[in-house]
């Protein structure tokens, strides 16, 4: 997984956690280093109404006549993910400032944001090409930076899932669920299932089983071309299909469905000489303690 530099950056749109008391500060301080950087800042409409007084001087994103050259994400992992699939394959860079629990997707913290930001605003990072998990579901083709999981539902029988790859089946299982997590997503509900962490860079993706009712059922590294088929068995309940940890639809009994694997789905930013390896241990080794 390479890194390149940035480009100059004139536009960025902002996006922000769910809670606004807790980035409303950030927003105001955001608005005016882009002016003070001479970046033009836009954000989406239901961002301006959650923020109202604290958005002053952020133009609607419909405003944009292009892709903005920056997406600044102050927020936990679901913001920057919700920045990497609004701008999937369009080479948008998101720059994320932590405001959740981990981060581990940020570039830096909340206590380094008027730093972050002139760093941000003046095209100071580092671009990291993402791959992602493709699934078509209701008709639409639907994108995962992290990962794609088939749950049962709450009070419903154990599932009963299988997946192909090659044309082979690979696994039969009576479970809770199954996720399919690119390398991004292996620290995520993959890592909390027992399966392994792939480092980025690594070309494939993770298949793993929730709560298996079996001793046998493994984790499995994915070979990029291999297309993973999910079926859900005839005589058991549908199950619930999450992109991202986000509601996306339903696997019904007796269905099955494909997962690709795509690469350069997303851009992230990040400073200079961070590394995986660092974040791992910044972010997962002092969990521990």
């Amino acid at each position: 997984m390479s890194a390149s530099q940035s480009a100059a950056i004139r536009t960025a749109v902002v996006l922000t956690h769910s809670g606004p008391e807790e980035t409303g500060a950030a927003l105001q301080t955001a608005a005016a280093a882009a002016r003070k950087a001479g970046v033009e800042l836009f954000a989406e409409q239901s961002e301006l109404d959650k923020h109202r007084e604290a958005a002053a001087g952020i133009g609607p994103a419909g405003d944009l006549q292009a892709a903005p050259d920056l997406c600044l994400a102050l927020g936990g992992d679901g913001t920057i993910l919700r920045g990497l699939r609004m701008f999937a394959g369009q080479g948008v860079p998101v720059f994320g400032i932590n405001y959740g629990t981990i981060g581990f997707l940020a570039a830096i913290e909340a206590t380094e944001l008027e730093a972050g930001l002139e760093q941000a605003f003046a095209g100071g990072f580092e671009q990291v090409s993402l791959p992602g998990l493709a699934i078509e579901v209701g008709g639409k083709t639907l994108l995962a930076v992290n990962d794609i999981s088939f749950t049962r539902r709450p009070h419903h029988r154990v599932a009963e899932l299988s997946y192909r790859l090659g044309g082979r089946e690979v696994g039969h299982v009576r479970c809770d669920g199954l996720v399919a997590a690119t390398p991004v997503g292996s620290t995520g509900y993959n890592l909390a299932n027992g399966g392994p962490i792939l480092a980025w860079g690594v070309a494939g993706y993770v298949v793993s089983f929730i709560a298996p009712h079996t001793l046998t059922a493994r984790a499995l590294v994915v070979a990029p071309d291999d297309v993973l088929h999910v079926l859900n068995s005839a005589e058991r309940d549908p199950v619930d299909i999450a992109i991202d940890g986000r509601p996306a639809g339903e696997l019904a009994h007796g269905t099955e469905v494909e997962v690709h694997f795509r690469d350069g789905v997303g851009s992230l930013a990040q400073l200079e000489g961070a590394t995986f390896y660092r974040r791992l241990r910044e972010k997962f080794g002092r969990l521990a303690y």
